[in-house]
């Protein structure tokens, strides 16, 4: 009998590969199809040398590359024929480093089902253990200090692992092979209740902390990437003594269930954000509100939605189970906008006078990262804030480019480093406008070139010369290329959707830094990868006082009708202003003091806002237009009716003109026509006129595809029925899936541009395409 021809081949795997049981799956994969050789990590991913019959091989790479772990993701597997060497046992190495290290990190995962299972079962070692973790699930990315992906490398390198745990580690069979945070309670972390004296509270620090929650007090606890600030989201004294305690008087705060079941008392929820919440990333989702709920109305005031996560750790699992409470809010344990706290020090310096208790323990977070929000738009995921369970992923494009970091814009910063075709955006670094944020910012620009190991030719910045990450760039050595803000926003969404060339892009915020000298916010450009024109904008108006105007949506609509011949007594409109704030506001008017001019779609929804009566002053940025998306009821969508706007052409392009839009809206508060009628007037008008003006764009620049960018697109039914009226209109449509379409992404658009820029030897400048 003739014997099987032995062959050996050398598979080079690229991706999500590292801390997700990739080995131990190629272990068993092996012994499965009776191959001999080896699998080891190294810093681009894993090396396979596997060696058998032909037709194993091919199923052993069918397998690999159809049914990896639930957590891997491929970006790439290439395979070499080498000759055998007549192995016949197969077995794992040990990691090996490379000069030139890249691999792909794992972002933190929720505690997996078998995981949660054992937490809760009397008869496991690892009962009620609140660092309970395996390869399919747990800390990654904030825990990791430098690749490979092995325990020395992490801040799980102090805690030495005891029998037990070691066996299981080093099992192949076992689920907890190389899992690199594997522990119990006689090896891991710790967790301890102590008050604000900080003195430590005896008994259970499970129990205690949920008796502290039941009497209404605030206790913080610290979690995978950072602490929460917890109360009963039932007890409406507690949450109002929270956001006294936290500044924060009216932005909603998250809550955490633990099960689907519950979150349904209180909210509206449907299949795919039940997928959402249940997934292994577990962000927090916006919900619609039940009426009437539960919850304290403390926690959302004005406001038709919850932002709501299920647990993911285990130490969340057993307070809300263990506890039996509806929700708890679980808030970001910072100061308004400063970044997540993630150290035992740091909480009681900075929210020391906040808590009541605090829940610590002693796994050290090494990046701390605050926990992501989406929603649903046009039934696909959209990103408010990319944090947790998606940060590191990476968003790849189509070819090689020039490494580059990219340092955002001021609020909501992120950063973004590429090496190749993969661009890594940072998680939710806050608003850059602090000590506290800017050593984040410079702390999470060393780490991700540190474990990524980009070196970059370039630094890519916003044109406001304000921001401190502008002032950042400035003052590094790398030659430096400056990105317009709204460029940047579209460049974000084609990069997401590997989109080159020329796109019509409508390019709607609240404010960026235009090259003409006014704020820009409302801008359609024919934006490429490289370059932009602006071709239309929203006709320019006053910003009476400045900042002060993004805050106080009134002198918005001041400024707006003043400018379209209706002047309003503003005290009769808006009773909480007084006479003389009015009239210094007609004063700034008047004589042109302390009033920019702004062409920003976000302040015309502000205007609108406070016109209807929704909000004449605002205590967190987009508040007025959130508020005035959420008036709009399901029969005011089926009303045909809209607000005119104008469209002009000027040299060089179109202005959108609103004043025919305030004549109408006008009329229509005469006529006490309610104001989520006018809301849906005022949003249906717009996608009329945007529609026009796309169509008028096609005609004369045959382009086909329409780019939707900037944190007016956050707005759901702007987005679902522009988009739709576009689509039927024969237009490809593209908006955000991937990073948030605020300014939250901008990161990454400048660092498309910017390296397409240094790829194709780009000699030109950043034009202004001004519209006189």
């Amino acid at each position: 009998m003739t014997a099987k021809v032995r062959k050996r081949r050398r598979f080079q795997i690229q991706g999500i590969v590292h801390g997700v049981g990739f080995r131990p799956f190629v272990f068993n994969l092996a012994h499965r199809w009776k191959l001999g050789g080896w699998v080891l990590n190294d810093s681009f991913g894993v090396v396979i040398e596997a060696e058998g019959s032909a037709d194993a091989l091919d199923g052993f790479e069918e397998a690999l590359r159809t049914r990896p772990p639930v957590l891997a993701q491929i970006v790439s597997l290439e395979v070499q024929e080498i000759p055998p060497r007549q192995e016949t046992r197969f077995h794992i190495r040990e990691s090996t480093r490379q000069a030139r290290k890249f691999t792909l990190i794992s972002p933190d995962i929720s505690v997996c089902d078998d995981c949660r299972q054992e937490l809760f079962d009397p008869a496991d070692r690892r009962f009620r253990y609140p660092f309970i973790n395996c390869t399919n699930c747990g800390p990654r990315y904030s825990i990791i200090r430098d690749i490979p992906y092995d325990r020395p490398n992490t801040t799980m390198a102090s805690f030495p692992m005891c029998e037990d745990c070691r066996r299981e580690y080093e099992d192949p069979h076992n689920r907890r092979f190389h899992a690199q945070p594997n522990a119990c309670p006689r090896c891991g972390p710790r967790v301890w209740l102590v008050d604000a004296r900080r003195q430590r509270v005896p008994g259970d620090p499970i129990e205690e902390t949920i008796a502290r929650l039941k009497e209404g007090h605030i206790v913080a606890i610290k979690g995978l990437g950072g602490f929460h600030l917890a109360v009963d989201a039932t007890n409406q004294a507690a949450v109002e003594r929270l956001r006294r305690r936290k500044h924060r008087y009216e932005k909603p705060l998250a809550l955490m269930s633990d099960s689907l079941q519950k979150i349904a008392a209180f909210a509206h929820l449907n299949d795919a954000e039940r997928e959402i919440l249940t997934s292994p990333q577990r962000p927090i989702c916006l919900l619609p509100k039940r009426h009437p709920n539960p919850i304290a109305p403390a926690v959302s005031p004005d406001n038709h939605y919850f932002g709501v996560m299920l647990p993911y750790t285990p130490l969340h699992y057993l307070l809300l189970r263990e506890g039996d409470f509806l929700a708890l809010v679980m808030t970001s344990g910072n100061i308004s906008e400063s970044p997540i706290i993630a150290d035992n020090e740091a909480i009681f310096r900075q929210l020391g006078e906040v808590g009541d208790f605090f829940l610590l323990h002693d796994r050290d977070i090494y990046q701390r990262i605050d926990d992501s929000v989406v929603r649903l738009v046009d039934g696909r995921i959209s990103y408010i804030r990319r944090a947790r369970g998606f940060v590191p992923l990476p968003v790849m494009v189509k070819k090689e480019l020039p490494s580059v970091l990219a340092v955002g814009g001021e609020l909501k910063n992120t950063i973004c480093l590429n090496k190749g075709r993969f661009f890594f955006l940072s998680q939710h670094l806050g608003d850059l406008k602090n000590l506290e944020t800017l050593e984040f910012f410079e702390q999470s620009i060393v780490h991700l070139q540190k474990i990524l190991e980009i070196h970059p030719r370039a630094i890519a910045h916003d044109l406001h010369p304000d921001y401190l990450s502008t002032r950042w760039a400035q003052e590094q050595s790398l030659e430096l290329i400056g990105i317009q803000h709204h460029h940047a926003h579209i460049a974000a969404c084609m990069a997401e959707k590997g989109l080159t060339g020329e796109v019509i892009g409508f390019s709607f915020d609240g404010t960026g830094y235009g090259p003409d000298g006014t704020v820009w916010g409302g801008e359609v450009l024919i934006a490429s990868e490289m370059d932009y024109r602006r071709v239309a904008y929203f006709d320019r108006v006053a910003l009476p006082g400045g900042d002060r105007a993004v805050y106080e949506p009134w002198r918005m609509a001041v400024a707006y009708s003043c400018e379209s011949g209706l002047p309003l007594e503003a005290p009769r409109y808006f009773p909480d202003v007084r006479a003389e704030e009015a009239r210094l506001v007609e004063i700034a008017l008047e004589r042109n003091l302390n009033a920019p001019l702004t062409s920003s779609c976000g302040r015309l929804f502000d205007a609108v806002a406070a016109l209807v009566g929704l909000r004449h002053r605002v205590g967190y940025e987009g508040q007025a237009a959130m508020q005035l998306e959420a008036s709009i009821r399901p029969e005011h969508r089926r009303d045909n009716r809209f607000y005119p706007f104008a469209l002009r052409e000027q040299t060089g392009g179109w202005v959108l003109d609103w004043r025919p839009l305030f004549a109408a809206l006008f009329r229509d508060l005469k006529a006490g026509v309610d104001p989520g009628e006018v809301s849906w007037r005022f949003h249906f008008g717009l996608v009329k006129i945007l529609l026009t003006l796309a169509h008028t764009i096609r005609e004369q620049f045959r382009l086909q595809r329409v780019v939707l960018s900037g944190g007016c697109f956050q707005n759901k039914i702007l987005t679902e029925t522009l988009s739709r009226h576009l689509r039927e209109a024969g237009f490809e449509v593209y908006y955000h899936t991937a990073v948030p379409p605020n300014d939250g992404g901008i990161a990454l658009g400048q660092a498309y541009i910017a390296s397409q820029r240094i790829k194709q030897g780009y000699q030109g400048h950043e034009i202004s395409g001004r519209i006189s």
